[in-house]
C-alpha cells in the first residue's frame, strides 16, 4: 500500500474542531495523485497520452473524524485493473494504527480525444501493480433514487473553482454541492456517490433531495432532470440520538 503521513490542519476541521468530510476526501484524492506521479504515470503522462482516469463511484466509510493537529497516514492500494475500469481503495488509520476512515472507489480510463473508454496501457498495469482489497462491506455501484418526489432546491451555476485539470466539475465539488443540503447535525457514517455525467463551467445544477430517517439522497440533475452525480450520505446513530 503506498502511504503518506500528515496532521489535520485548522482549514480542514468543522466547526468542532474534526476533519470535515470533504477533506476527508480531499486527502484520499490527494494520495492517488501521489502515487501515481511517484509512478511517472500522473497528470503529466495521462495529458501525453490524451487519457484521463474518470471516477465512477465513491464509497466512503468513517470509524472516526480524526480531530485538529492529529497526526494520520493515509495509504491507497489499486486492488483491480480490468481493461478501462480500475478499482482501488484508500485508508485512513492514527500513528498507533486505528482505522479512522477507509473507501472504495471505481474508475474508467477514457480517451479524451474520442470521448470513449480505452484499455489501460500494460507500462500503465505493470506501474501500479495490483494488491489485495481492504476488508470492508462493499456497496453496489449504483445508487437508487428513492421513490416519490424530491424537494427541488435553487440551480448552482458551475464556476471556475468548481474544475479540475480535465476541465470538468472535480468529484469532489460534487460532494460538497450535495452536503449543502444536509439536514443540521448530520454526522456522517457512510458517503456513496456515482457519478453519470460531467459538468463543465458554466453548466447549472438543479438539485433534488430526498430526506429519510437515517439517510439522505441527493440527486445532482441538469436541466433535463438527468443526474451528473447522485450522493447518498448515511447518518451515525449517535447524530441522531444527539449524543
Amino acid at each position: 500500500m503506498y502511504t503518506f503521513s500528515s496532521r489535520i490542519r485548522y482549514s480542514e476541521v468543522d466547526s468542532e474542531g474534526n476533519l470535515s468530510l470533504e477533506s476527508l476526501l480531499d486527502y484520499f484524492q490527494d494520495c492517488s495523485t501521489f502515487q501515481s506521479e511517484d509512478l511517472g504515470i500522473g497528470t503529466g503522462y495521462l495529458r501525453e497520452k490524451k487519457m484521463a482516469w474518470v471516477l465512477s463511484a465513491w464509497q466512503i466509510v468513517v470509524e472516526r473524524y480524526p480531530g485538529l493537529c492529529e497526526k494520520v497516514s493515509v495509504g491507497t492500494i489499486p486492488y483491480g485493473i480490468k481493461n478501462f475500469v480500475g478499482y482501488r481503495n484508500f485508508l485512513m488509520e492514527t500513528e498507533t494504527g486505528e482505522r479512522l476512515a477507509y473507501a472504495n472507489t471505481i474508475w474508467t480510463l477514457m480517451d479524451m480525444e474520442k470521448r470513449k473508454p480505452v484499455k489501460a496501457p500494460k507500462e500503465m498495469t505493470d506501474a501500479y501493480g495490483v494488491g489485495e482489497r481492504l476488508d470492508m462491506d462493499y456497496e453496489p455501484r449504483k445508487i437508487a433514487i428513492p421513490k416519490g418526489e424530491g424537494t427541488a432546491r435553487e440551480p448552482v451555476e458551475i464556476k471556475r473553482h468548481h474544475l479540475d485539470t480535465n476541465h470538468h466539475v472535480n468529484n469532489g465539488q460534487y460532494v460538497r454541492i450535495a452536503m449543502e443540503y444536509l439536514p443540521e447535525g448530520h454526522r456522517i457514517r457512510q458517503m456513496r456517490a456515482e457519478y453519470r455525467k460531467q459538468a463543465v463551467l458554466g453548466d447549472k445544477i438543479y438539485p433534488l433531495i430526498y430526506a429519510e430517517d437515517m439517510v439522505t439522497v441527493v440527486s445532482l440533475n441538469n436541466g433535463d432532470g438527468e443526474a451528473y452525480c447522485v450522493a447518498e450520505f448515511k447518518q451515525n446513530q449517535e447524530s441522531r440520538d444527539g449524543n
